[in-house]
């Protein structure tokens, strides 16, 4: 059976709801968490939490469909799942037999000092420790953040200056974005070839999805880094804070959140550290990140292009890419053949093979036609559609055109020496549903690999008894 791996990317809320309710109720005694929670909720839920904020009594369920008219019936629903799926708000008998909602206590009281002020500060910023002589401004910030991140990007498509830690390359591997065999170097995976089409916003928080999957098995504290990385959200670009109080837990992640571009430090055992945008926006999961970092800089675009997009395509099937990045210029070649290339341009051909052999890879016809298009060329965007659309039929047809056949793993039995023996172990493999093909003319049959083993059993059973 063809196997195709698809990215799954989360966002905050339903990463949360997979949390265990331990967990989730420790990570409400923070503000910060409380907050970034609120802030991320559908405005109805909102105007639901803000209703309840100031209540201590619970409110009955019938009371409270009452604050949306009929056809909004399908928002409300959906606000009930969501707060009950966060545990923001929980289901309680009133006198009467009635079921009525009232608010996490420990969530209502932290969102309340996060809204009102109160409560221990977040982060201590670095003005205790006086004047930095070597402070960041905000554009030097943007460009290192960039730069760490691409880095990564480099180290997964294999380019030979790219050179990463060694728990980074492990975390690459854990996360299945690449693969390493004994005594070679990494390589990307099908799911990594995906990876690298998905916006900068996107990378960086399935990335950290990633990394807190792993959080626990390292040793770290899920609710201390959680509750770290919210509170960076809230943070001030171009501001400096302290590591003071910080734990052994909390500043071995620091160096991981540095390595990845997250946040500056100057030096490893610096007292202070800058948070970049990519911090700032990372806690608003997929879709708010995105359009925040393409909005207020230039990360989310390609490096020495500014905010513009860099690809022409022709309906001959050229594409030209105005760049002189490598990294883009690597994922342009990894659905097109390369033909010319000059300082800042370069010329490939999107071809039946080139576009079928990124789809073996796992890319979708979809995931080029998305980057083709989010990269763009201005005098592209001017016309509509922005993409010819002989060039992406064909694209969609390549790919259906692979997806005609199906394949699937097996076992071949062939060789008989009569025609009863085929249809004794023919008829068994059908008892035990694992027969996949079979060819009664030439005495050939394909079962299974989860079913080979019962049938060769059988067989050799059976030649036993004769």
């Amino acid at each position: 059976m063809k196997l195709r791996v698809q990215l799954q990317c989360k966002n905050l809320h339903e990463y949360l709801r997979e949390l265990s309710p331990e967990i989730l109720d420790r990570l409400y005694n923070h503000p910060a968490t409380c907050l970034a929670v609120y802030r991320e909720l559908p405005s109805l839920a909102k105007n639901y939490v803000m209703r309840m904020l100031f209540l201590d009594q619970p409110l009955p369920q019938a009371a409270v469909a009452l604050w949306v008219n009929k056809e909004s019936k399908k928002d409300h629903d959906e606000c009930v799942s969501v707060l009950a799926g966060l545990r923001l708000w929980h289901s309680q008998q009133l006198q009467g037999g009635l079921q009525g909602y009232i608010l996490n206590p420990v969530f209502k009281d932290n969102l309340r000092i996060a809204l009102l002020g109160g409560g221990r500060s977040w982060a201590d910023e670095g003005s205790s420790l006086g004047p930095d002589r070597h402070a960041r401004d905000i554009e030097s910030l943007d460009r290192y953040a960039m730069e760490r991140w691409e880095v990564i990007l480099h180290f997964m498509v294999g380019s030979p200056s790219a050179a990463v830690s060694q728990d980074l390359a492990q975390l690459l591997t854990q996360a299945g974005l690449m693969k390493s065999e004994a005594g070679e170097a990494p390589s990307i995976t099908s799911a990594g070839f995906q990876f690298l089409l998905l916006d900068t916003a996107s990378q960086l928080w399935y990335f950290t999805l990633q990394y807190l999957k792993t959080a626990q098995s390292r040793g770290m504290g899920l609710v201390e880094i959680l509750s770290f990385l919210f509170q960076l959200s809230f943070s001030t670009l171009g501001r400096d804070y302290s590591v003071e109080g910080m734990s052994e837990s909390l500043l071995t992640f620091l160096q991981h959140l540095r390595e990845f571009g997250l946040v500056f430090q100057r030096k490893r055992k610096s007292r202070r550290y800058y948070p970049t945008r990519l911090a700032i926006s990372l806690a608003a999961g997929v879709t708010s990140s995105s359009s925040s970092l393409s909005s207020s800089s230039n990360l989310g675009s390609t490096p020495g292009t500014g905010d513009a997009g860099f690809i022409v395509v022709e309906t001959n099937y050229r594409i030209y890419a105005y760049t002189n990045s490598e990294l883009q210029v690597s994922l342009v070649a990894l659905f097109s053949e390369m033909l010319y290339r000059f300082p800042n341009v370069v010329v490939a051909q999107v071809t039946r093979d080139s576009v079928q052999q990124a789809i073996a890879n796992g890319i979708t016809a979809q995931q080029i036609i998305h980057f083709l298009r989010t990269r763009a060329h201005p005098i592209m965007l001017k016309q509509t559609p922005v993409l010819p659309p002989s060039i992406t039929d064909q694209i969609r047809l390549w790919e259906l055109e692979r997806d005609r056949l199906q394949f699937t793993e097996g076992v071949l039995y062939n060789q008989f020496l009569s025609q009863a023996d085929f249809e004794v172990l023919r008829d068994r493999a059908q008892g035990l549903d694992c027969l996949v093909w079979q060819d009664v003319a030439h005495r050939v049959m394909v079962v299974t690999p989860h079913g080979h083993s019962e049938v060769k059993r059988f067989w050799k059973q059976q030649k036993s008894h004769t």
